[in-house]
């Protein structure tokens, strides 16, 4: 049981993060369907940085070192990076569907198109292959967390070390953190009231003497970062840190969870932990070990002559996608989006 908590967190905080983006995009009235091409240019800025700082020595220090704290920094400062970058990427789509009134849908769209083109771009320019890796070691033996590193024996096992403290990543806690702390932002400050109201009545904002580019350009930045840092975080914790200009369709994913947790972040982490359970499934299913019996109950059934038919690594890797088009279709009809979410402001307009 604990390593199925420990697995479906570390799905699910990458979606909580970029689903919470859209939610500050949507709620300042501009669409970011870019989500995707967002995490992707988040993913890989995130994984040179890491590349650079090792090939140059700058962290020379061992990953099993002593100062493993030290190690936990630098993996917050390459978030850090990821989220300017994909803050200033997002400006792209800001500038067209603010500045330029284009349609958000197609703007959002052309940069999805975009980003893994200039990923793959770089890449090739900078390494001479398809993926970016690290330059020494793996993702694991440098940034996870490891009971030992907290003075733990390793012969100690209990529900709350082996689920929280063992073989965790930092940006798993961080992205928790901040989930909650965007979430008062947007709910319970001036800023988010402002924020919201531009996505609600643009045109009853600004007669109050709110400035709704400025706040639509705040949303847009606001989620141009925390796409990227999701990106990075989705590649640390689930791809090894490696960027190859793809992110496994979770921008699109972060988008069906913003939908079905019908733009409240409360809903949108319990959609998360959902989505994040079978993607969780989807990679673990052969090793998944539910109750702790030591039974493995769905490798079992893909090796059943009946139902190895149907259960089979396919249909465990369709799941999330196939849940998510299902469980848009039964509650899309019941969401309700900002109204002004899409439509270019307009001061002259009543």
């Amino acid at each position: 049981m604990s390593f199925l908590i420990r697995e479906t967190l570390t799905y699910a905080v990458p979606l909580m993060i970029v689903a919470l983006a859209g939610v500050f995009a949507e709620r300042s009235g501009v669409i970011n369907l870019a989500l995707e091409g967002i995490m992707v240019f988040g993913a890989f800025i995130g994984c040179l940085f890491v590349r650079v700082m090792q090939q140059n020595e700058v962290f020379v220090l061992l990953p099993k070192s002593a100062n493993w704290p030290q190690m936990q920094g630098f993996i917050l400062l390459t978030m850090l990076v990821a989220a300017l970058l994909g803050a200033l990427f997002s400006l792209l789509l800001a500038f067209a569907a603010i500045n330029l009134k284009a349609d958000q849908t197609i703007s959002g769209t052309a940069l999805n198109m975009l980003s893994p083109a200039i990923v793959l771009f770089l890449i090739r320019l900078i390494a001479q292959q398809n993926e970016l890796t690290l330059f020494k070691g793996d993702a694991a033996s440098w940034f996870m967390l490891k009971k030992s590193m907290f003075g733990i024996p390793k012969t100690t096992s209990n529900f709350f070390v082996d689920t929280f403290l063992n073989k965790v990543y930092i940006t798993t806690y961080v992205c928790l953190i901040l989930f909650v702390v965007l979430s008062v932002l947007m709910y319970k400050t001036r800023f988010g009231l402002r924020l919201r109201s531009c996505g609600e009545n643009p045109q009853a904002a600004a007669s109050l003497g709110i400035n709704v580019v400025k706040m639509r350009y705040a949303g847009v930045v606001i989620s141009g970062a925390l796409a990227g840092m999701g990106g990075f975080v989705y590649s640390l914790t689930t791809a090894n840190c490696v960027a190859n200009g793809d992110v496994a369709g979770f921008g699109f994913l972060a988008l069906a969870v913003m939908i079905f947790g019908n733009w409240k972040p409360l809903n949108i982490a319990g959609a998360a932990l959902l989505f994040g359970l079978f993607k969780c499934t989807a990679a673990a299913y052969s090793t998944l070990d539910i109750n702790g019996d030591g039974v493995f109950l769905l490798a079992q059934l893909s090796k059943d002559p009946v139902w190895g038919k149907l259960l089979n690594a396919n249909f465990y890797r369709l799941l999330p996608y196939l849940i998510s088009l299902l469980v848009l279709a039964f509650t899309s009809k019941k969401s309700r989006a900002p109204k002004a979410e899409g439509v270019p402001y307009d001061a002259g307009k009543r």
